[in-house]
């Protein structure tokens, strides 16, 4: 298996609904680390790292509206190289 990071920015009405929670139920669901934190721009900002193709899943995720209570405009990525090792996938403040 290898090991791929995406970071993402999810703009639109994505901040105050659930959408990192929702973001970080779904990435465990895939097996996947990284993190979800609101930005200062009112977008959300998603590092996704593991299998590749559950990377993309999450990636699809994102782009399909995350949670119902979200509405997404679009969808920003681009590939991050594994830069540390992450454990787990967190909310981060």
């Amino acid at each position: 298996m290898t090991t791929v990071c995406t970071l993402s920015w999810v703009h639109g009405l994505v901040q105050g609904v659930g959408f990192r929670y929702s973001t970080q139920r779904e990435a465990l669901k895939l097996g996947l680390t990284g993190y979800a934190r609101n930005m200062d721009d009112g977008s959300v900002e998603v590092l996704a790292c593991g299998d590749a193709q559950q990377v993309e899943k999450l990636v699809a995720w994102l782009k399909a509206g995350g949670p119902r209570s979200a509405r997404v405009d679009k969808v920003l990525t681009e590939p991050r190289q594994p830069d540390s090792q992450w454990t787990d996938f967190s909310i981060r403040y």
